[in-house]
This record gives C-alpha cells, sequence and structure tokens, in this order.
C-alpha cells in the first residue's frame, strides 16, 4: 500500500476490537431470533457487552505496575470512551436483570424489558461503530414474536 492512503478495508483496529464487534452483531441476531424474553435480553445485553470489549480493546489503558481490582467492562468503558458513559451506566443497571435470566429466573425479564434493551443494545452497537470508524451495518431482520 501506499504510504498516506488510508486503508480502504476501514480503521485499524486490532483483530481483537473486530472480533468483539463481530461478536457483538451475532448476538443482536440471536437476540432478534430470540423466542423469549429472557433469551432476548441476555443475547441483547451480551451484543452490548462486546461492543464495549471492541471500545476497550480499541484503547488499552496503560497498566501502572499495581495489581488493580477487578473492574466491569463498565466501569472501565467511560475511562476508556468518556461519550458513552451514560450508556455504561445504563447496561449497568441492566447487567444483575441480565444475571436473573441466565441463572433461570425468566420472570425476572417481561417482553417490554426484552424489547426495549434489544433497541438500546442496537443503538449501543451502532454508536461504538461509529466512534470506532467502522462502517455501519444493515439493521436487524424483524424479529420473532416472543412468548409470555
Amino acid at each position: 500500500m501506499t504510504p498516506g492512503l488510508s486503508d480502504l478495508s476501514g480503521p485499524r483496529l486490532s483483530p481483537a476490537a473486530r472480533a468483539h464487534l463481530a461478536e457483538a452483531r451475532d448476538h443482536l441476531t440471536q437476540a432478534a431470533a430470540a423466542r423469549t424474553p429472557a433469551t432476548r435480553y441476555v443475547s441483547a445485553h451480551m451484543a452490548a457487552l462486546r461492543a464495549a470489549a471492541a471500545v476497550l480493546a480499541a484503547r488499552p489503558r496503560p497498566m501502572d505496575g499495581r495489581r488493580r481490582r477487578l473492574r466491569s467492562a463498565w466501569e472501565l468503558l467511560p475511562e476508556a470512551e468518556p461519550r458513552l458513559a451514560e450508556w455504561a451506566a445504563y447496561f449497568a443497571v441492566s447487567a444483575a436483570k441480565r444475571a436473573a435470566a441466565e441463572a433461570g429466573m425468566v420472570r425476572a425479564v417481561g417482553v417490554r424489558d426484552a424489547e426495549e434493551l434489544m433497541a438500546e443494545a442496537e443503538t449501543f452497537v451502532a454508536t461504538v461503530e461509529s466512534i470506532l470508524g467502522v462502517p455501519g451495518q444493515p439493521g436487524l431482520p424483524v424479529t420473532v414474536p416472543m412468548a409470555g
């Protein structure tokens, strides 16, 4: 490639960041096809988590040599990308409900909860793609009606 010309394949993101974005899109597809609110909620939340992981992979923070306590992606995200601070707070709150759904407490998540999180996750993934300079992806297919 000629020096100075932009890479036509998109921004120079690490393979890890690209993989996380692909996983985020896969989770959105799974959420759209889910037949239960709990499954849709979990998949949508995982999509958002993978998008957050893409940002963290794209903008690593230097380690200062000290051992630090483990922190969630939602705690780290505002430091890596301050424009995503409100999103991080939103998805941090929804993490407890996702954990309940994963643990089999399916009644913890209603249809409205799942639909809202699905819409927010799709917007968040698109926002992350935009911030990272990744070309936009087509919208999700019409979702499958859920039971209950």
